[in-house]
C-alpha cells in the first residue's frame, strides 16, 4: 500500500474550500500554547463559563455509569431526556432529537434540508459557525449586516429584501453571540409577518442562551405560535449549566423534520453519549436555582467589563444577554485583528476581532470568567489602548 507521501498530493473535498478551524479556536488554542511556555496571558476568548457542573448533576452521570447506562443509546436520544424536553417544551416526544451538542444539531438539519444552492439568511455578527455549516451542506449563506445602529437585530424590511425562491432558512440567534442582542417579541412578531407571506422558508431559533437574559426572553414559538410548524428550537445544557464538554445539545420541531435529521445523525455518530445524557436529564429537571444564581453572577460580571471597557475609551454598549461585550475598535487602530494582535503582544490579553463574526471593526471579549481576570483583563486594555 502507497501512503500520500506529501500535503501537496492530498487535494480535499471541493466543499472544505474556504472552511477552516474557527478563528475563535484558533485564537484560544494560541493563548493556552503561549501560557504553557510561562508567557502571562488572560484569555477573554472563548464562550464557556468558569463556573463548575453543578454537583448533583456529576452525581447522576456517575450513579448512571455504576449503573450499567453505558451501551448504546438511541439515536434519536434516551427516551428519558426526549421525554423530559418534550414535557418542558409542549410538543411530543417525536419532536425532540438529542444530539452531541447544539452544535450537530444545526449541522443536521442543514444537511437534513438544503440542497445545492438553497439560501440560509442570518444577520451579522453572527456565530462563526453558522456560514460554514450552510455551505458544508451545500447551500449559500445570505448575511445581512445588522450594525451597532440597529441593535444587531435584523430588521422585518432587511429580511424581506433578502428572500429569494432559494431561501430555504431563517437563522436567528437571541440572545446572540457574539453581541448579546436579544429579540423582543414585538421584534420576533414582525419578522414572523414577513415570514407568513413565505411559506418556503423556515425558521431555527437558537436559543442555547436563553436562561443566560438579563431582560425578559421571548422564545421564538411563543412570540410566533402561527409558525411553530416550520420552526427548529435549538438549545441544550452547555451554556446555561456549564456543561459544555458533556455535549449534550437539542432541537425541538415539527416531526418529519426530526425524523429526517435523526436518519443524519444515524449515519454520523448515532445517539449522544448515554453518561452524558444522565447528566442532561438530571440537569434539566433537577433543582434550578443554580440558572438564576449564575445569572445574577455574569449580570455583575457584565456590568464590571462594560464599565470598565467604556472608561477605557472603547465604546461598548449593554448585552441584554448571553456573556459577551462587542466594542468598537479604537479610532487609533480601527483594523480589529491588528488591534486583537497589539492587545496579546503588549498586554497579554486573548479577544476575538469582529472579523470572526461577520462584523469587523469590533472586538469580542467574554465575561465568563471570574471577576479578578476580567478586572486585571480590562485594565490591561486600558493601558494597552493608552499607549497608542
Amino acid at each position: 500500500m502507497t501512503l500520500v507521501s506529501s500535503i501537496e498530493e492530498f487535494q480535499p473535498a471541493e466543499r472544505l474550500k474556504g472552511i477552516e478551524l474557527s478563528e475563535i479556536v484558533r485564537i484560544s488554542e494560541h493563548a493556552a500554547r503561549l501560557r504553557a511556555q510561562g508567557v502571562d496571558v488572560i484569555a477573554l476568548s472563548t464562550g464557556e463559563p468558569d463556573f463548575p457542573t453543578p454537583p448533583h448533576v456529576v452525581e447522576a452521570a456517575n450513579r448512571a455509569a455504576l449503573e450499567g447506562q453505558t451501551r448504546y443509546p438511541a439515536t434519536a436520544g434516551t427516551p428519558t431526556l426526549r421525554a423530559a424536553i418534550a414535557t418542558q417544551a409542549h410538543v411530543r416526544t417525536e419532536n425532540v432529537i438529542v444530539s452531541t451538542g447544539a452544535k450537530q444539531v444545526l449541522s443536521g438539519a442543514m444537511v437534513a434540508t438544503l440542497n445545492a444552492g438553497d439560501e440560509v439568511i442570518t444577520a451579522a455578527p453572527f456565530w462563526t459557525s453558522y456560514a460554514d455549516m450552510v455551505r458544508l451542506a451545500g447551500g449559500v449563506p445570505v448575511v445581512l449586516s445588522c450594525p451597532a445602529s440597529q441593535e444587531f437585530k435584523l430588521t422585518p424590511e432587511q429580511l424581506e429584501a433578502a428572500i429569494t425562491p432559494r431561501t430555504r432558512w431563517l437563522l436567528l440567534n437571541t440572545p446572540s453571540n457574539p453581541t448579546g442582542a436579544v429579540y423582543t417579541q414585538a421584534e420576533l412578531r414582525a419578522l414572523g409577518a414577513v415570514l407568513q407571506n413565505n411559506p418556503q422558508v423556515w425558521v431555527i431559533s437558537d436559543e442555547i442562551y436563553r436562561h443566560l437574559s438579563y431582560v425578559p426572553f421571548a422564545p421564538f414559538v411563543e412570540a410566533v405560535p402561527e409558525l411553530a410548524d416550520r420552526t427548529l428550537i435549538v438549545n441544550g445544557v452547555s451554556k446555561a449549566y456549564s456543561m459544555t464538554g458533556w455535549r449534550i445539545g437539542w432541537g425541538v420541531g415539527p416531526a418529519a423534520l426530526i425524523k429526517a435529521m435523526i436518519a443524519v445523525q444515524g449515519q454520523i455518530t448515532s445517539g449522544a453519549c448515554s453518561i452524558a445524557q444522565a447528566a442532561a436529564l438530571e440537569a434539566v429537571t433537577g433543582p434550578q436555582d443554580v440558572l438564576e444564581e449564575r445569572r445574577h453572577a455574569m449580570q455583575a460580571r457584565r456590568d464590571l467589563v462594560v464599565e470598565g471597557l467604556n472608561a477605557a475609551g472603547l465604546e461598548c454598549a449593554v448585552p441584554d444577554g448571553a456573556f459577551y461585550v462587542f466594542p468598537k475598535t479604537p479610532e487609533k487602530m480601527p483594523v480589529d485583528h491588528e488591534f486583537c494582535r497589539y492587545l496579546l503582544d503588549e498586554a497579554g490579553v486573548a479577544l476575538v476581532p469582529g472579523r470572526a463574526f461577520g462584523m469587523p471593526g469590533h472586538l469580542r471579549l467574554s465575561f465568563a470568567y471570574a471577576a479578578e481576570s476580567l478586572q486585571e483583563g480590562v485594565r490591561r486594555i486600558a493601558d494597552a489602548t493608552a499607549k497608542l
